[in-house]
């Protein structure tokens, strides 16, 4: 795997680390952000849009990334799109 480090939270104090890579190989992005309290993590399960079922599949996860961080995630989206087009 080759990840591309694009950014860290810019009020990233001891234990709070929310980050952004890019994951070159297979051009997707890759974020660590906090886990969500129970009550969130309810509230996404139940939506149901056209194309997917309720619940969280076990091989996937909720995760929250603080609004401060949407240049950096820009920047991601960014990076990746520059290496699926070489």
């Amino acid at each position: 795997m080759a990840l591309q480090f694009i950014g860290i939270d810019p009020n990233t104090g001891d234990g709070e680390s929310p980050t952004v890579w890019v994951d070159q190989e297979k051009n997707e992005l890759v974020f660590q952000g906090w886990k969500p309290g129970p009550e969130l993590e309810a509230e996404c399960a139940a939506f149901e849009v056209p194309g997917h079922a309720k619940g969280i599949p076990d091989h996937e996860a909720v995760i929250r990334i603080p609004a401060r961080m949407v240049a950096t995630i820009r920047e991601a989206c960014d990076a990746v799109e520059r290496s699926d087009m070489a």
